[in-house]
């Protein structure tokens, strides 16, 4: 694949040369920073050093009081809180958090979590009528509801209080409900936008905790926190990035059983816990209890206080997860092949893919998967009782939510954010969409933007790779999105000792500028062996990290790209 490199624009080199002078930070470590616009002193500060007192009171979410005073009312009452939630990482991650939380200071609480094939997606009147049967009075949605007018009105109708945590755009429509905790909702003032819905869990555990007297409480559950963070891919910035910080903390030191289990099952390790081990290693896991069985399992693990049985069941979601992984290669295999005609037939801008017999279960990770093959905006569609259910995966510079949005007359539903989305229709109204998105993402799409892009952070000479350089970089922890792991650039490269391929197609060769050697991995790039041998010299942009081999640690390159000089 071939990749656009683009320099990221450091447009103060007067706060380059404060950070540098002030803090002593390494020239290229402060053109990081600044470029990602932590540009003043007390901005690194806050950056390098997370702190639990810099998160913005739970009080500033609109809507917060309201839900605050009516769980207190519900405990006082004895009244039955129930729970719905949704069936991915984010979704039953809060639902087990709330639901914790408010068993552990006195409600009379319980949840749902519907299923991925016989309920479907959201918070509906049928998720109401549940809530009535179970005897409930007051429903906690989470990660689910900003869209649900018709399940709230019921609700409202059998005398039932909804609250919802969300942090979905809302839709025209407002629901009626008695309070609605979503920092992104029309007239919500809260200072940080980019929460998962654990995150806003999060806030009204932390307001509860607060009304309660003890407000350290909340920060028990910031484990939770982190992982659905990590797997819903929220911006590991500013308050997000304080939550993870300490979540990850959290998960390393004193891991609740069912997370103990689910890391022994990935064969990971406590202690070396990252946000890249939840979302590759943890985060399939829990979510493959929803897609090939009953969601719920994962909630039961991750409040189950007994380790054993929180183990049964980490093995339980291990063998899912296995076997979702065999669907899911069979599954990609058709979509490519279906792929490469769609490609050809139509605009090569987009791919609108459907099959009867695709499991549900796996078409999010599929289209997922395609946008990375093809990078294009990609969704997958299956025949579910007679209705096209699909997700939608987009490229970035494409709103995929917008898109669907414009073809909205031919949808029965669709939900979900710029890069990933939700649908369904009818099957016979398949080729009227495809042609319709075909067309929207022709219009909005040039060449270049399907053109995948590398952003450099910084240019460097390796000689510039000295211990204080890797200890501010190890501060820029924890990766993910939107704090990716700095990239940089050096020229004039050669290969000290040759260069060899390892493994399925690796590039492996020690890197050697100006008398400073160091060890480099390239991951599928043995097609860019000729490019880098022979003593030819190139230009490389990677991201640096650490190499375990045989007991000891050495930092290494891992190359993203490279080319000849």
């Amino acid at each position: 694949m071939n990749y656009r490199w683009i320099n990221r624009e450091c447009k103060d080199e007067l706060a380059v040369k404060q950070i540098i002078s002030e803090l002593n930070v390494p020239s290229p470590i402060a053109r990081v920073l600044v470029g990602r616009g932590i540009d003043t002193i007390d901005a690194v500060q806050r950056f390098f050093e997370p702190s639990l007192d810099k998160l913005h009171s739970p009080w500033l979410m609109d809507g917060m009081e309201l839900a605050v005073d009516r769980i207190d009312k519900a405990i006082e009452a004895h009244e039955m809180i129930w729970i719905h939630g949704d069936y991915d990482v984010d979704g039953t991650a809060s639902a087990a958090m709330v639901l914790h939380f408010l068993r552990k200071i006195g409600a009379n609480a319980n949840y749902h979590i519907p299923s991925r094939l016989e309920e479907g997606f959201g918070f509906t009147p049928l998720s109401v009528e549940r809530a009535r049967e179970a005897g409930a009075t007051v429903v906690v949605t989470v990660d689910v509801g900003v869209t649900a007018s018709r399940a709230v009105d019921r609700a409202n109708e059998l005398g039932i209080d909804v609250i919802i945590c969300d942090h979905h755009q809302a839709a025209e429509e407002i629901p009626n409900a008695h309070a609605i905790l979503d920092p992104i909702k029309p007239g919500c003032n809260y200072p940080f936008k980019g929460l998962a819905a654990c995150g806003v869990a999060f806030k009204l555990l932390q307001a509860l905790s607060e009304r309660h007297g003890h407000p350290e409480l909340a920060y028990e559950y910031l484990d939770f926190v982190a992982i659905a963070s990590a797997a819903d891919i929220a911006p590991l910035i500013e308050e997000n990035r304080i939550l993870s910080h300490f979540g990850l903390e959290l998960l390393n030191s004193y891991p609740r059983p069912g997370f103990k289990g689910l890391v022994d099952c990935a064969g990971l390790h406590l202690g070396q816990l990252t946000n890249a081990s939840v979302i590759f290693g943890l985060a399939p896991r829990i979510n493959a209890a929803g897609r090939l069985g009953d969601p719920r399992r994962a909630v039961e693990m991750m409040i189950q206080p007994d380790e054993l049985k929180a183990f049964r069941i980490a093995q339980e979601l291990e063998h899912d997860n296995r076997q979702r992984r065999t669907i899911d290669e069979h599954t990609f295999e058709e979509a490519s092949r279906q792929a490469e005609a769609q490609l050809i037939s139509g605009s090569g801008r987009a791919l609108i893919l459907h099959s009867n017999d695709w499991h549900a279960g796996v078409i999010g990770i599929v289209a997922s998967r395609l946008v990375e093959k093809y990078h294009v905006p990609s969704v997958m569609l299956t025949t579910i009782d007679g209705m096209a259910k699909g997700s939608a995966r987009s490229v970035k510079d494409f709103d995929i939510h917008g898109a669907l949005k414009q073809c909205e007359d031919l949808l029965i539903e669709f939900g979900g954010h710029k890069h990933a989305a939700g649908l369904s229709l009818m099957v016979d109204r398949i080729p009227e969409l495809r042609e319709r998105f075909d067309k929207i993402a022709a219009d909005a799409l040039t060449a270049d933007m399907l053109k995948p892009e590398i952003v450099i952070d910084a240019d460097l000479q390796l000689n510039e790779l000295t211990p204080s350089f890797f200890k501010f970089l190890a501060q820029f922890a924890p990766y993910g999105y939107k704090n990716h792991r700095p990239v940089f650039h050096t020229e004039h490269v050669v290969s000290a000792n040759g260069v060899k391929i390892v493994g399925n197609n690796h590039l492996k060769l020690r890197a050697l500028q100006k008398n400073f050697a160091i060890d480099a991995i390239g991951f599928n790039l043995g097609h860019k062996i000729n490019d880098c041998s022979h003593g030819r010299p190139f230009s490389v942009v990677y991201t640096l990290e650490e190499n375990l081999f045989n007991g000891s640690t050495t930092p290494q390159l891992r190359i993203k790209d490279l080319r000849p000089e």
